[in-house]
């Protein structure tokens, strides 16, 4: 069985399950699916967003640079020849 064949057998099952429902239910129904369909639309495009996140600081750039500069620990051992 193909996946598009489970997929449809699962809303043919749904479809089934909801013909018994009034109409004005069928239409919140639909407005709650759209609302969801809008909210996980707007996380899609954030978390692209997000996958590109830039570093977040209230300090400048001069005082991370410097931050950096002091926070440096060396310690490479050279050996002798």
């Amino acid at each position: 069985m193909k996946a598009i064949d489970i997929d449809t057998s699962i809303i043919d099952g749904y479809l089934k399950l909801l013909d018994n429902l009034s109409p004005e239910n069928k239409l919140d129904l639909i407005s709650r699916l759209t609302l969801t369909i809008k909210a996980d639309i707007i996380d899609r495009k954030n978390n692209f967003k997000k996958s590109f996140g830039a570093f977040d600081s209230k300090l400048s750039a001069d005082d991370i640079i410097e931050d950096l500069k002091v926070n440096r620990n060396f310690n490479r051992k050279i050996e002798s020849l």
